[in-house]
Protein backbone atom coordinates (compact mmCIF):
# COMPACT_ATOMS: atom_id res chain seq x y z
CA UNK A 1 0.00 0.00 0.00
CA UNK A 2 0.90 3.55 -0.58
CA UNK A 3 -0.29 6.99 0.83
CA UNK A 4 0.60 10.11 0.67
CA UNK A 5 3.31 11.53 2.77
CA UNK A 6 4.13 15.13 2.33
CA UNK A 7 5.45 17.43 -0.93
CA UNK A 8 8.32 19.61 -0.44
CA UNK A 9 8.93 23.20 -1.68
CA UNK A 10 12.12 25.13 -2.21
CA UNK A 11 10.95 28.84 -1.14
CA UNK A 12 13.14 32.24 -1.90
CA UNK A 13 12.15 32.62 2.05
CA UNK A 14 10.44 30.11 4.49
CA UNK A 15 9.38 33.15 6.82
CA UNK A 16 7.57 34.56 3.78
CA UNK A 17 6.11 31.61 2.62
CA UNK A 18 5.52 30.37 5.86
CA UNK A 19 3.11 33.50 6.48
CA UNK A 20 1.68 32.83 3.20
CA UNK A 21 0.48 29.48 3.41
CA UNK A 22 -0.60 29.86 7.36
CA UNK A 23 -2.19 33.58 7.46
CA UNK A 24 -3.29 33.54 3.93
CA UNK A 25 -4.09 30.23 2.83
CA UNK A 26 -5.21 29.09 6.70
CA UNK A 27 -3.51 26.07 6.54
CA UNK A 28 -2.20 24.63 10.03
CA UNK A 29 1.82 24.73 11.47
CA UNK A 30 2.59 21.90 12.36
CA UNK A 31 5.65 20.64 14.38
CA UNK A 32 8.93 20.86 12.45
CA UNK A 33 11.75 17.59 12.81
CA UNK A 34 14.85 19.78 11.51
CA UNK A 35 14.73 22.90 14.21
CA UNK A 36 17.13 24.45 11.47
CA UNK A 37 14.93 27.47 10.79
CA UNK A 38 15.34 26.58 7.04
CA UNK A 39 12.22 24.41 6.87
CA UNK A 40 8.29 25.04 7.75
CA UNK A 41 5.84 22.23 7.53
CA UNK A 42 2.43 22.55 7.57
CA UNK A 43 -1.33 20.33 7.11
CA UNK A 44 -2.07 19.25 3.68
CA UNK A 45 -4.87 17.17 3.43
CA UNK A 46 -3.43 13.72 4.33
CA UNK A 47 -0.20 14.91 4.31
CA UNK A 48 2.05 17.79 4.68
CA UNK A 49 3.42 20.76 2.74
CA UNK A 50 7.31 21.06 3.22
CA UNK A 51 8.48 24.49 2.34
CA UNK A 52 12.49 24.15 2.29
CA UNK A 53 14.76 27.40 2.00
CA UNK A 54 17.81 26.65 0.14
CA UNK A 55 19.51 28.67 -2.24
CA UNK A 56 17.28 30.19 -4.79
CA UNK A 57 17.14 29.43 -8.72
CA UNK A 58 14.99 31.42 -10.56
CA UNK A 59 12.74 28.73 -12.27
CA UNK A 60 9.51 28.96 -14.81
CA UNK A 61 5.87 28.57 -13.28
CA UNK A 62 2.72 27.66 -15.40
CA UNK A 63 -0.26 27.76 -14.06
CA UNK A 64 -1.24 24.40 -15.09
CA UNK A 65 1.07 23.43 -12.59
CA UNK A 66 -0.34 24.07 -9.47
CA UNK A 67 -1.44 23.28 -5.72
CA UNK A 68 -4.90 23.73 -5.28
CA UNK A 69 -7.20 24.44 -2.04
CA UNK A 70 -11.01 24.59 -1.26
CA UNK A 71 -12.77 26.85 0.35
CA UNK A 72 -16.33 27.33 1.54
CA UNK A 73 -16.40 30.84 0.69
CA UNK A 74 -14.60 32.38 -2.43
CA UNK A 75 -15.83 35.18 -2.52
CA UNK A 76 -14.79 35.45 1.41
CA UNK A 77 -11.29 34.52 0.61
CA UNK A 78 -11.11 36.79 -2.64
CA UNK A 79 -11.47 39.60 -0.19
CA UNK A 80 -9.55 37.97 2.14
CA UNK A 81 -6.72 38.34 -0.56
CA UNK A 82 -7.34 41.89 -1.31
CA UNK A 83 -6.50 43.04 2.02
CA UNK A 84 -3.20 41.11 1.52
CA UNK A 85 -3.17 42.78 -1.99
CA UNK A 86 -2.82 39.71 -3.61
CA UNK A 87 -4.07 39.92 -6.91
CA UNK A 88 -5.63 36.65 -8.82
CA UNK A 89 -6.69 35.63 -12.14
CA UNK A 90 -8.91 33.34 -13.96
CA UNK A 91 -7.99 30.19 -15.88
CA UNK A 92 -6.88 32.52 -18.56
CA UNK A 93 -5.04 34.98 -17.08
CA UNK A 94 -7.55 37.66 -17.10
CA UNK A 95 -7.03 39.68 -14.06
CA UNK A 96 -9.89 39.70 -11.04
CA UNK A 97 -12.02 37.07 -12.99
CA UNK A 98 -13.35 34.06 -11.56
CA UNK A 99 -13.36 31.43 -14.40
CA UNK A 100 -16.45 29.07 -13.72
CA UNK A 101 -15.73 25.35 -14.87
CA UNK A 102 -17.71 23.05 -16.88
CA UNK A 103 -18.98 21.66 -13.65
CA UNK A 104 -19.87 25.27 -12.33
CA UNK A 105 -17.41 24.68 -9.60
CA UNK A 106 -15.64 28.31 -9.49
CA UNK A 107 -11.93 28.68 -9.22
CA UNK A 108 -9.27 31.60 -9.32
CA UNK A 109 -5.37 31.09 -9.36
CA UNK A 110 -2.69 33.48 -8.18
CA UNK A 111 1.31 32.75 -7.56
CA UNK A 112 3.24 32.65 -3.78
CA UNK A 113 6.01 34.76 -2.75
CA UNK A 114 8.47 32.14 -4.48
CA UNK A 115 6.01 32.10 -7.67
CA UNK A 116 4.38 28.94 -7.86
CA UNK A 117 0.58 29.16 -8.58
CA UNK A 118 -2.41 28.05 -6.78
CA UNK A 119 -5.78 27.73 -7.55
CA UNK A 120 -8.46 28.14 -5.15
CA UNK A 121 -11.99 26.92 -5.61
CA UNK A 122 -15.08 26.57 -4.27
CA UNK A 123 -15.44 22.67 -4.25
CA UNK A 124 -15.72 22.32 -0.99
Amino acid sequence: MTKFSHVAVLVKSVEESGKFYGEILGLKEVEEPFKDGLHRWFELGSGTLHLIEEPWEELVFRRSNHICLSVDDLDGFIEKLGTFAIEFEDARGNKNKVHIRPDGIRQIFFQDPSGYWVEVNDDY
